[in-house]
């Protein structure tokens, strides 16, 4: 089933009844939906009112909860610790016990997934894509040369210019990819939970600060969709503000229809999938991560 995404950008009063997420505003109610059937809430106005029952029953349900800062950014991700499976504690103490051969071996399949994403995207785009792929071809275990950061330097360029610099504080293009990421992060992290996984450890990132640390690693090859699409915002758009028009196709990749393992599926449904297959890698070297690749007319 396709799991809804809420987007609250104006000042909200969220309450529930009977297993329904009501919408307030302004003392009018604008919307009811069942929580079963949500997916991801995104609070952006700091007026929006919540309900600790809506809290409580959103964690109930894996449904993410991404709270916005004063610059329409996502901020904080709230995600259950103990509804997503009812093994939790097992799959802990075996997320645990993973040896550092194995995250070596599964950060280098994210790394050159990622690479080949990105490469797909400017061959999509129109643009030189060569140079990234003899880096995809020679990705080592653990990443030792930094291919990723090598391929990265490349690829900025050959999509958005020479000119171009990623820079998380920089408005424009840069606000535009770190709200696309940050959304595609919190659905990485809501499959996660849902497996069973911890998100705070990860196959390379380890910053003892950071509680999504596994989100952030595999998400890696899903960045370049984003890019894509803030590419095509950018085309169309002359305003790059994160606006409800700009966000809307950023949004909509969550339920973009993928393939995976020759079917086809939205793409919040292939990350549990993906998840799962993940927990087999822990304990099965033979098995590879295989990504979603998005179905494109």
């Amino acid at each position: 089933m396709i799991k809804r995404i809420i987007d609250t950008s104006e000042a909200t009063y969220l309450h529930a009844n009977h297993q329904q997420l009501l919408l307030d505003r302004n003392g009018t109610a604008i919307a009811r939906l069942p929580i079963e059937d949500l997916g991801v809430v995104i609070l952006q106005h700091p007026a929006i009112v919540i309900t600790q029952a809506v809290i409580i029953a959103c964690q109930k349900n894996n449904v993410v909860l991404v709270f916005c800062d004063e610059r329409h950014l996502p901020y904080s991700v709230l995600l259950p610790i103990s509804e997503g499976n009812t093994l939790h504690s097992k799959i802990l103490q075996q997320q645990l016990n993973v040896s550092l051969a194995t995250k070596k071996r599964l950060w280098q399949q994210v790394v050159k997934q990622k690479i080949t994403q990105q490469m797909h995207t400017l061959k999509n785009l129109d643009k030189p894509y060569k140079p990234l792929e003899r880096l995809a071809d020679n990705v080592k275990t653990g990443d030792p040369d930094n291919l990723e950061a090598q391929a990265a330097q490349h690829y900025w360029r050959l999509l958005f210019g020479n000119d171009f610099r990623r820079d998380v504080e920089l408005d424009g293009i840069n606000s535009l990819l770190n709200y696309g990421y940050a959304i595609m992060r919190a659905m990485v992290a809501r499959a996660i939970v849902g497996s069973g996984l911890h998100p705070a450890l990860g196959l390379h990132h380890h910053n003892q600060y950071n509680g999504l640390c596994l989100a952030d690693d595999l998400m890696e090859p899903f960045r370049p969709w984003i890019d894509y699409r803030v590419y095509q915002i950018a085309q169309h758009h002359a305003t790059l503000d994160i606006n409800r028009e700009n966000k809307i196709p950023l949004l909509n990749l969550l339920s973009e229809t993928v393939e995976w393992e020759q079917q086809t599926m939205p793409l919040m449904v292939a990350c549990h999938y993906l998840m799962a297959q993940l927990k087999r890698a822990f304990e099965d070297r033979r098995i590879t991560l295989n990504y979603p690749k998005i179905v494109r007319p």
